[in-house]
């Protein structure tokens, strides 16, 4: 793989890895599994894996964890994992949202890299207090913004950076699905349950759920900084009490010597026919790109008053920054979980710096929590607008 360290190198010892939720029926559990595993950097020797101790028991035996490194508790994980010669070096957060904050904190103060699932935390106040302990901790910690692993989406990066685009002026993205369009909640879904409660999922329904998603991706292909929005969130789903849609308009800061950047976000999880449908536009004074998440591998490039361009992953055409985290020959896709793979091994090469005190590498790039906070303003300010009646927010 692309952008593993040099073949002339003696290759790291896997990072002995952690996880906090994710047991048995956990979705995005699975996902993180895979994710580590597919580069082989790391490998899975502990757990909390439900806060129902028989559950967390089952759990780490199906996943064939030594019964011993099975917790029930996170906070027991870290206490007993930092005393250990062999304890963990980073730990995997995959829990409803309301658990990062207490989770990660219990690791970060003992020096354990976190690799925390998104948003960042439930609400704002904690987010503030989690940026500040990650500040002032020697560990590492990653924010698992997956779909800024895709090769494409490095690419479009890159061609912004260059300037390939000229003055970035429109930045159009869109998340919608479908999977929320009935009460599912009402039936006991584990996965809707905690995802449209206030108390597990924060302010943001959508907003937060997919929206932090769409936005982080605007954010990261274009290098801009949002300065304020106007956002009208609904719940049309009788007795749901998050926003299960939202349209979100967009002004950035301005650059030097360009004008201010617009911009429009629509997140939605009653939008039928639409499965995950992630894409991103941006229009730039000397042309402008398109990428779409049911096609990853693929990048529309048209400079203006020029027919439209097809770049493809490791295609021609393709840089550096997409190159470099391209697993197989053009011609063969890579997908999510492969995305979500590159989040992991990019926080391997900079666990594997920090465990040699050395710099990690200027090409490595993960989301951080920096980006975490960003995305909890953003649903902040979207909540607050709403209430307002879409009045001008500054983020």
């Amino acid at each position: 793989m692309a952008i593993e360290a040099s073949k002339t190198e003696e290759r790291s010892p896997r990072i002995r890895l952690g996880m906090v939720g994710g047991g048995a029926g956990a979705f995005i559990g699975a996902v993180h599994r895979i994710a580590a595993r597919l580069d082989d950097h790391y490998e899975l020797v502990a757990g909390a894996l439900s806060s129902t101790p028989e559950k967390a028991i089952a759990s780490g035996r199906d996943l064939g964890l030594d019964p011993s490194r099975t917790y029930s508790s996170y906070k027991e994980m870290a206490i007993r994992e930092a005393r250990l010669k062999d304890g963990i070096e980073a730990v995997s957060i995959v829990t409803p949202n309301h658990v990062h904050f207490e989770a990660a904190r219990e690791f970060l103060k003992r020096g354990i890299h976190v690799i925390c699932d998104k948003p960042l935390t439930s609400n704002i106040q904690d987010a503030r207090k989690l940026k500040k302990l990650a500040d002032e901790s020697k560990a590492l910690f990653i924010l698992t913004h997956n779909y800024t692993g895709y090769p494409m989406v490095r690419q479009a990066r890159e061609m912004v950076a260059s300037g390939q685009l000229g003055d970035i002026r429109v930045v159009q993205v869109e998340y919608p699905q479908d999977w929320l369009t009935e009460a599912v909640e009402q039936t006991g879904a584990k996965q809707a349950v905690w995802r449209t409660d206030p108390a597990q999922s924060g302010a943001g329904g959508s907003t937060g759920d997919i929206g932090t998603h769409a936005y982080n991706l605007a954010s990261f292909v274009t290098g801009l900084e949002l300065d304020s929005l106007a956002a009208d969130l609904d719940s049309f789903v009788p007795g749901r009490r998050l926003d299960d849609n939202a349209h979100v308009m967009l002004r950035f800061k301005a650059r030097a010597n360009e004008k201010p950047a617009k911009g429009m976000l629509w997140c939605s999880q009653v939008a039928p026919g639409n499965e995950n449908g992630l894409m991103l536009r941006v229009y730039g004074s000397k042309g402008g790109i398109e990428w779409v998440q049911k096609d990853p591998n693929y990048l529309w490039y048209t400079p203006f008053g020029e027919p439209k361009r097809l770049l493809t992953r490791a295609g021609a055409g393709a840089g550096p920054a997409s190159t470099r985290v391209s697993r197989i020959p053009s011609g063969h896709p890579e997908g999510y979980l492969e995305a979500f793979a590159t989040i992991y091994s990019e926080a391997a090469l900079a666990i594997n710096a920090a465990r040699n005190n050395k710099k990690v590498d200027k090409d490595v790039v993960y989301p951080t929590v920096d980006d975490g906070l960003k995305g909890m303003l953003f649903v902040e300010a979207c909540v607050q607008s709403s209430k307002r009646n879409g009045a001008w927010v500054k983020v």
